[in-house]
């Protein structure tokens, strides 16, 4: 439990000069603030719970997480996934999953699971990374063509009707809207990063809709604070109906949090997160988020990646965060209220496009056609079906091309026997008799079958060596086939010697009864005592053929 809780070193600059930390801490509020209201918007509960999300969970993962600079809230990942529950649960339904969540992200901490996110393969991570971009861009359809009531099972099935509706009556004041407010953000946050471009082109586009009484959909009245805790939405009859969408929540903060803190570190020099206590901190985050009407929350990418950038140091940036944004609906929720939805729609529409990192797409398509297929069918599968799903079908392959390509390195190759020590006539006598076989790479249930079969078919021999010093490893699977070829082999009366065999092959080989007939006596520390062991083996009056 200690090594989960937070630690005084990493609050101790912070103390000492804060300065860069709240302003750092500035900068990203007014950067979140349009994300939080429009991914809550997204998710299905409304702009409110966008804001006590990033308020309540950006607080309590600040202080309990493992990460310096990460930042959290609302996501357009998670909105992909609430969506669907919302449809099918309800409000109180998503609050009492991202309840449940948060108790399995504080379990998977003390089981010690953060440290596996590492084992990702990348062309997995950049498939789901370029999936959920994809996503949210079609979640923003109906917002950005200003079409009210896309139905649809799936996001993009939504944003088809969205187009269909916005075809049929045609008004193009919310999608010019929502592109120009894209468009600036895009080529001014090239020019100007430190610009909070976002809040700037919100503010512009409320002032302009109000102005010129253009005729846009707008948020509209949120809570001016935040509710009392409670715990009235939790539905004790159906925690087992939402044990599946629970765990999926689960999976995709621990992933998504895990990923944008590994990101951070990569971005800020000299530092290293705990995974294990970063899934404690976001596990707390999101037990207590759904007390105050939020969804469920995982680690920001794009809002961790401007904290770092504006200096922050310490937790204590992503702290002033929330604070501010608590600042804000306490004291601003009326200025909130007159937002145009398809200009959240143009700044989410943004963040898309920030997301996708070509570079790396092409670099992993270019490496091999392994993983260009792995990155398409986790792509495809995000947005095609869902997240989790997408991840488990993406690993699962990577596994298989990682196996395959193993299994490739495993071989066994005949060698010739060291012959320096006989004269003549004995040349010819274990040439036609003893033949020896070198083992290389690993011996496992995808290597095995393809050359000890083969091996199986050895004729014309009294004796086989199988050198076995550089088998790599060594499984069940491997132990039974290598049984079996010595057993036909035994059957047609030729004898089988192993040499270098390691100690924990041994150990496995004889707890499986996989030795040759003749049990110790037919393992060599050598190659040379066993050939000279075969020799014995021969007739001495036989001749060779």
């Amino acid at each position: 439990m200690r090594a989960l809780l937070p630690t005084w070193s990493a609050w101790k600059p912070a103390f000492r000069a804060p300065g860069t930390d709240l302003m750092a801490g500035l900068i990203v509020a007014l950067v979140a603030l349009p994300l939080a209201l429009g991914f809550g918007i997204s998710s299905g509960l409304g702009a409110a719970a966008g804001l006590a999300t990033a308020i309540v969970a950006g607080a309590v993962a600040a202080v309990f997480g493992g990460s310096r600079f990460q930042v959290s809230g609302p996501t357009g990942a998670m909105t992909v996934v609430l969506v669907p529950i919302v449809a099918e649960h309800g409000a109180a339904g998503v609050l009492t999953v991202g309840l449940m969540a948060g108790v399995l992200l504080v379990g998977l901490a003390f089981a010690g699971v953060g440290r596996a996110v590492r084992f990702m393969p990348a062309p997995v991570i950049e498939g789901f990374t370029a999936g959920i971009a994809v996503v949210i861009a079609l979640q923003q359809f109906p917002g950005a063509l200003g079409v009210s009531g896309a139905e649809g099972e799936k996001v993009w099935q939504s944003a088809v009707d969205a187009v269909r509706r916005f075809v049929a009556d045609p008004d193009a004041t919310a999608p010019v809207t929502a592109l120009v407010v894209a468009a600036v953000i895009l080529i001014g946050g090239r020019y100007l990063p430190k610009l909070p471009f976002a809040l700037v082109t919100v503010v512009l586009a409320t002032v302009f809709a109000g102005l010129f009484h253009l005729d846009l959909a707008r948020i509209g009245a949120i809570p001016a604070g935040l509710p009392a805790p409670s715990l009235e939405f939790l539905r004790l009859g159906e925690l087992t109906t939402l044990l599946l969408p629970a765990l999926a929540v689960a999976a995709l903060a621990a992933l998504e949090s895990l990923l944008s803190a590994t990101a951070a570190d990569a971005m800020a020099v000299g530092t290293r997160h705990d995974p294990d206590r970063e899934l404690f901190g976001q596990g707390l985050a999101n037990i207590a988020a759904p007390l105050f009407g939020g969804v469920p929350a995982t680690g920001a990418i794009a809002r961790t990646a401007v904290n770092v950038r504006s200096g922050a140091r310490t937790p204590l940036a992503a702290l002033t965060h929330a604070a501010i944004l608590a600042g804000i609906v306490y004291g601003a929720a009326g200025l909130v209220a007159d937002i145009p939805i398809a200009a959240l729609a143009g700044v989410l529409l943004a963040t898309t496009v920030r997301m996708v990192e070509t570079a790396s797409l092409a670099a992993i398509a270019r490496a091999s056609r392994g993983d260009a297929v792995v990155m398409a069918i986790t792509f495809v599968v995000t947005v095609g079906f869902d997240l989790v799903t997408a991840v488990v079908i993406g690993i699962v392959f990577a596994l298989v091309l990682a196996v395959r390509a193993v299994a490739r390195e495993a071989g066994m190759q005949q060698v010739p026997l060291d012959e320096s020590d006989h004269l003549g006539e004995e040349h010819a006598l274990l040439r036609d008799h003893i033949v020896a076989y070198r083992i290389d790479g690993p011996l496992f249930f995808a290597a095995a079958h393809r050359f000890l079969l083969e091996l199986a078919e050895v004729t014309d021999v009294q004796v086989v060596i199988l050198r076995m010093s550089r088998i790599t490893a060594l499984d069940t699977t491997g132990a039974l086939v290598l049984t079996d070829a010595v057993r036909k082999l035994e059957h047609r009366h030729i004898t089988v010697l192993f040499s270098g065999l390691r100690p924990d092959h041994y150990r496995r080989l004889t707890t499986m009864g996989a030795l040759p007939a003749g049990g110790a006596d037919a393992v060599f520390p050598d190659t040379g005592a066993a050939i000279g062991y075969a020799r014995q083996l021969i007739p001495a009056g036989r001749k060779h053929h």
